[in-house]
């Protein structure tokens, strides 16, 4: 299923006396010469803006037939008296001066540009010549002007004209085929069609639908195609390359990106219309990459924080169709550890969490993710096998350094493409186990910290703590202030009881 494109605009020489050019998105078969269609609207919209200041042309839309003009209906406007225009209305500019503009313009429109800067340079020195210097300098602006689109547009070696360039990429539904027309070296052209598969169509039957329809309709005189594969038929005529290396190489590797991005877009545009066909696909995209048995619909990550083994604390993230899942995060305060161990503070958390899921009958999740390596993941095994749960919920577990997940009894790492949405989710899971239990241990360790300072003491509560801490920053200045610096601060009869604690202490 090609689609049509009556949403991308085209340029329109106007058949008719004195042609007009303008863009239309609307297709009259009146003669009318159509270039196009311009995926870009930015990039059309530069081209005519190109057009406008190398020449002259009239606007509007008066009928400028010859009797017309002789019977003198027109009068010059705006556009007259500003240079926009040379006055063809009131014969000021004849047809033929005014179709050679047109000629130059088509040129450019095809990606001609050498050709039209050749007749500029050409009539640049003849003016020079005859010492006509300013309209000399005014041809010298245009040929930079030329100069600079053609720079933004140059890809490859500028030796490559007149080529017609095709790429496929396809996924389980549809197929997506990018079209560049190449000509001196620049992309004049690109467009890209979606195919939706309706049999068991090959990738080179699909290439061969999309240059059928493609070919024509762009009016493409190449005599080039460089494409991926080989097509089912081929055109007369025409030479086909299968490039391995070089400038025309890339040319194919654009193509593919161009293909790639608007098959990325297409998803987005579904994404946002159907937000549960995007979990879903998100979902089986996890199940097929980490080779699941069913769809990873809940899935729980650990991770341990400690710092020198005190204050040992996890912490434990729920997402569920995967987003985050917030009331059902777990904070861990590490009970039968002593010192800093990561490994068994693992096997205990996890144990922890799942027999009491197993005693309240809950439901288990799909997956289990480990932040650390191989010792990690071996730890919290051991939990899995004590419960018998083993056949039951899926562990794996991420190395930091390179990102690699690891398998319970394989000692070979699983490496996922750095883009693949799988490893996107695992990570955010990781980072926000990380955040989550760093944020447990630091209140954690705050309030030890104050309980074992000034929390003891009697008539001591937290919120005067609190603002002990904050005017001295620590418990070692509290001491050594005087007992003035406390009254003014907490009042008389705490300053007292803090200044004798301190000094019996």
């Amino acid at each position: 299923m090609l689609k049509d494109d009556k949403t991308y605009p085209w340029i329109c020489i106007k058949k008719e006396p004195f042609p007009r050019i303008f863009p239309t998105r609307n297709l009259i078969k009146d003669g009318s010469e159509y270039f196009g269609p311009y995926a870009s609207v930015k990039m059309m919209n530069t081209l005519l803006d190109l057009i406008r200041q190398l020449y002259p042309l009239r606007n509007c839309n008066l009928s400028l037939y010859d009797q017309n003009i002789q019977a003198g209906k027109f009068k010059v406007c705006l556009e007259y008296h500003i240079g926009n225009c040379l006055g063809p209305c009131e014969g000021l500019q004849t047809e033929e001066n005014y179709m050679q503009t047109i000629d130059g313009i088509r040129s450019i429109i095809k990606g001609n540009i050498g050709m039209v800067k050749n007749q500029l340079v050409v009539l640049m020195k003849k003016y020079a010549e005859e010492f006509a210097f300013e309209k000399a300098q005014i041809l010298k602006d245009k040929i930079e002007l030329l100069d600079r689109y053609q720079s933004k547009s140059l890809v490859v070696n500028p030796s490559i004209n007149n080529v017609d360039v095709f790429s496929i990429i396809e996924d389980e539904q549809f197929a997506y085929v990018n079209f560049v027309k190449v000509a001196s070296g620049a992309i004049i052209q690109s467009h890209t069609v979606e195919l939706k598969k309706k049999l068991d169509e090959t990738t080179e039957e699909l290439l061969s639908i999309a240059i059928a329809d493609l070919h024509p309709r762009f009016t493409s005189g190449a005599k080039e195609i460089i494409l991926p594969l080989m097509p089912e038929f081929r055109l007369p005529d025409i030479t086909y390359t299968l490039p391995q290396r070089g400038d025309k190489k890339q040319l194919l590797e654009l193509s593919e990106r161009n293909a790639k991005y608007y098959q990325l877009d297409k998803q987005r545009q579904k994404d946002l219309i159907d937000p549960e066909r995007h979990t879903k696909r998100i979902l089986e995209t996890i199940r097929k990459d980490l080779n699941l048995k069913e769809l990873p619909v809940h899935i729980e990550c650990f991770d341990n924080s400690n710092i020198q083994g005190t204050y040992p604390v996890a912490a434990m993230v729920v997402f569920r169709n995967a987003r985050p899942e917030k009331k059902d995060y777990r904070h861990f305060n590490i009970k039968t550890v002593e010192g800093p161990n990561d490994f068994a503070s693992m096997e205990e958390v996890v144990y922890r969490r799942y027999s009491r899921m197993v005693e309240e009958d809950q439901p288990l999740p799909q997956l289990v993710i480990v932040d650390g390596g191989k010792g990690q993941l071996s730890a919290a095994m051991q939990s899995i096998y004590k419960l018998g749960l083993q056949n039951k919920i899926q562990l794996i577990g991420i190395a930091k350094r390179l990102e690699e997940l690891y398998f319970p009894g394989d000692s070979v790492p699983l490496h996922l493409d750095k883009k693949s949405e799988t490893l996107k989710v695992i990570q955010q899971m990781r980072d926000e186990a990380h955040r989550f239990g760093i944020t447990h241990h630091r209140k954690r360790r705050e309030k030890g910290t104050i309980k074992t300072s000034l929390a003891d003491i009697e008539g001591i509560g937290p919120a005067t703590s609190q603002v002990l801490l904050r005017k001295f920053k620590s418990v070692k200045n509290i001491k050594l202030a005087s007992i003035e610096e406390l009254e003014a601060l907490i009042g008389k009869s705490k300053a007292a009881i803090i200044f004798k604690h301190f000094k019996t202490e």
